[in-house]
Formats: structure tokens, sequence, C-alpha cells
């Protein structure tokens, strides 16, 4: 049986209730399956010139491919960031159960 193709995609965010909010919201539309939220962590930049440095939280997004366009439509509507990272990296094993369930918990 063929696996979903399935991604972790990343963002951060300079508080912690607004990390959870862009987690809740894209695990109630379907375009997460789940998000894991980590934090403060030290981000060190350029922006505009200048080296910037900043306490943030990454939220870890698990999602499929084919929902990825979605997801990503999301994050850039509801962050509040003028360019929010957002880094999609691929799942190249897992537990198939798993991952299963995530495709299931995706579908629209």
């Amino acid at each position: 049986m063929e696996l979903p193709s399935c991604l972790a995609v990343l963002t951060t965010t300079d508080a912690a209730e607004k990390a959870e909010a862009l987690a809740r919201g894209a695990v109630a539309a379907r375009v997460a399956a789940c998000a894991q939220i980590s934090g403060p962590v030290t981000s060190v930049y350029r922006w505009r010139g200048a080296v910037e440095t900043a306490a943030e939280w990454r939220v870890q997004f698990k999602t499929t491919a084919a929902r990825y366009p979605a997801l990503e439509e999301y994050l850039l509507d509801a962050h509040d960031y003028d360019t929010p990272e957002i880094i999609a990296t691929p799942v190249v094993a897992g537990n198939p159960d798993y991952l299963r369930w995530l495709e299931e918990e995706t579908a629209p």
C-alpha cells in the first residue's frame, strides 16, 4: 500500500497566544492534522538592512502535500508578519498508521 506524501511545515510568530491561534485554526480548517508549538526560541535575522534579535515561538504543522497549498494560504492570511516564515520539509519515512491518520485528518 502506498503511503501518503506528508510534510512538516514550520512557521514562527512573536507570541505564544498567536502560535496557538495559528495551530488551532489550521487544525480546525483541516489543513493540518496536528501542530506542535515550542518556544520561546531566539531568532537572529536581517530585516530591512538591520540585524535583529527576537523571541519567537515555532509552530510545526503536519500535513499532506495535497493540502499544503491550503495550509500556505491559511498561514499567509492568518499570520500578522509581513513576510512569515513558511518552510515545508518532506517526511521521507514514518509510522504508516500515523501517516494514514494524518492523511485522514486533512481530507477536505
